[in-house]
C-alpha cells in the first residue's frame, strides 16, 4: 500500500471486516462518524447527481476547527457509511491535494466497492467527482 492509500481509521475498520456482514456493520458504524450536513445546506447546488438515493456534499465552516470541512448527507445507512469512510480522507487532505487525489484507488484499498450494487456504486462515483472538484 503507497502512503497516498494509507488507510485512515474508518476505512481500515471496513478493509479488515471478517466477511459480508461484519464489513456492512463496519460501513453502517462509520455512518455514524459521517460530518453531516445540516439540512439547512441541503440545496440543489450539494445534491449530487446521477445517485439512487439522494446525496449532498459541500463545504461548511466548522466552529470545532475553526476550518472548512467537507460534510455530507444521504437517507441511507450504506451510503452514509461509505460516505465517512470517503470524507475521513478528504478531510484529511490539503486543497490540492484532495483535488489530485484517486479516491477510488482508496476505495478499492477499503474494499467499498465490493459492497456496493451498480447502481449505488455509479453514484458514489459521481461524489469521487464531486471531491476533486470542491
Amino acid at each position: 500500500m503507497t502512503e497516498s492509500t494509507h488507510l485512515l481509521p474508518l476505512g481500515q475498520s471496513v478493509a479488515t471486516a471478517k466477511g459480508w456482514d461484519g464489513a456492512t456493520r463496519a460501513i453502517m458504524l462509520a455512518g455514524k462518524k459521517l460530518v453531516a450536513l445540516p439540512e439547512s445546506a441541503r440545496t440543489e447546488d450539494a445534491l449530487v447527481p446521477a445517485c439512487e438515493s439522494k446525496v449532498w456534499v459541500a463545504c461548511l465552516y466548522s466552529p470545532d476547527t475553526s476550518e472548512l470541512v467537507i460534510a455530507a448527507y444521504s437517507p441511507s445507512k450504506i451510503i452514509r457509511g461509505v460516505l465517512a469512510v470517503l470524507l475521513e480522507k478528504a478531510n484529511s487532505l490539503s486543497d490540492e491535494q484532495r483535488k489530485a487525489y484517486d479516491f477510488e484507488q482508496y476505495m478499492n484499498a477499503c474494499n467499498l466497492q465490493r459492497h456496493l450494487s451498480q447502481s449505488r456504486g455509479n453514484g458514489i462515483l459521481s461524489v469521487l467527482r464531486r471531491l476533486n472538484t470542491l
